[in-house]
């Protein structure tokens, strides 16, 4: 009987090497050089490695199989996959929807450079994905629209329902894009449920340790290479060889990593949810959650990242400080847990609000150290981790 391989089985197989005798198991690092050409002058696949380079092709296939895509690219950063996949999908004249309670540098982007350049921007948020507010935008835009859905949303956690977004972007000629960085393909497959193009950033969860940037971009349909292709070249936004060899071997215990990392964060979300020093608990894999009957639907784990609010911003920096497991860190999904106040980057959240992401620490070790520096937090007077 066959049955659907696991995750840990498919980041394995993404990223293992044919099996000729003499060969590594596992490739080193392919280091960008000149490239020997041939006298043919027409048959060189690799020339000058700003265009391709094996370590490229290798990571991507990786990445190609783990969203379930034709091809992938990768290029230098999760930003830098959101901004080649928008310059080189949209024209002036066009439409782009953005997400407005999504990643905060994405609407910095699109109202800095976008607006400047003739294209429509609209902001919608995940309620507005969702109550006919982008079927009115796409019935006023006409054919060739590009919309960009956050989900999970991020710092939020609320979700976009894939589906039903797809479908109204098919419905009005209109490509979807799906920013995966929240969920990974390792919780959702956003081209199986009617996306076009996945955007994310692998700096996180699938790399895992903290060590490395890198972003990609998946496609559906590979006639959306080549204006992809060529704004990579030309942009030279481009991955560095040995983060692109970093990347590659990161991802063969991404399954394991994640698996752990979403165990954490459903434990911790339920601990967080009966502590009394905390208020408006998100994770969308709570049964309780408002984001839980999406999600259910669509992902097959729920992430990393929790969200809770403490009273103010002291007690978030007592709570840190406090804690011997938590680092303080904007970035997320690596190997240990993190914590970040949003509102220090602008984001419409209440001075206390943090997202924790979760790392591989064990589950029992992480319960008791947030729940002893949460004691501390809530208590009057300085804190001292000695």
């Amino acid at each position: 009987m066959s049955r659907t391989p696991g995750d840990s089985t498919r980041c394995v197989n993404a990223v293992a090497q044919e099996g000729i005798p003499g060969s590594p198991l596992q490739a080193g690092p392919v280091f960008a050089a000149p490239y020997l050409l041939g006298e043919d002058e027409r048959d060189d696949i690799d020339t000058y490695a700003r265009a391709s380079n094996p370590g490229w092709r290798a990571l991507e296939s990786a990445l190609a199989a783990l969203e379930h895509a034709s091809a992938a690219r990768v290029v230098g950063s999760g930003m830098s996959a959101i901004t080649v996949a928008l310059r080189s999908l949209t024209s002036p004249g066009g439409t782009v929807v953005v997400p407005s309670d999504g990643y905060y540098q994405v609407r910095l982007f699109a109202s800095e450079f976008l607006a400047l350049h003739g294209i429509d921007v609209h902001e919608l948020s995940v309620a507005e994905f969702g109550d006919g507010s982008l079927e009115r935008v796409l019935d006023s835009a006409g054919p060739g629209a590009i919309v960009l859905a956050e989900t999970p949303s991020n710092p939020g956690l609320d979700t976009v329902d894939l589906r039903a977004t797809a479908d109204a972007c098919r419905g009005a000629g209109a490509l979807l894009l799906v920013d995966n960085t929240t969920a990974t393909p390792l919780g959702q497959l956003p081209l199986d449920l009617g996306a076009d193009v996945v955007v994310a950033s692998g700096t996180k969860s699938l790399s895992g340790h903290s060590d490395l940037l890198f972003g990609y971009i998946a496609v559906a349909d590979t006639e959306l290479l080549p204006a992809i292709d060529r704004e990579r070249l030309l942009s030279g936004t481009v991955l560095g060889p040995f983060e692109t060899w970093l990347a590659h071997r990161s991802l063969g215990t991404a399954g394991l990593r994640f698996e752990r990392q979403c165990a954490n964060a459903f434990a911790v979300a339920e601990m967080l949810r009966a502590h009394p020093a905390v208020t408006g608990v998100r994770y969308p894999g709570l049964g309780t959650d408002p984001a839980h009957a999406v999600a259910a639907r669509q992902m097959s784990r729920f992430g990393p990242l929790v969200t809770f609010r403490l009273s103010d911003r002291e007690q978030v920096h007592r709570f840190v400080r406090a804690a011997t497991l938590v680092a303080p860190a904007t970035s997320f999904g690596g190997i240990h847990t993190t914590a970040d106040r949003r509102a220090r980057w602008g984001d419409a959240v209440p001075e206390g609000f943090v997202r924790l992401s979760c790392g591989i620490e064990d589950t029992p070790d992480l319960l008791a150290d947030l729940d002893a520096a949460l004691a501390v937090a809530s208590a009057s007077g300085p804190v001292s981790r000695a």
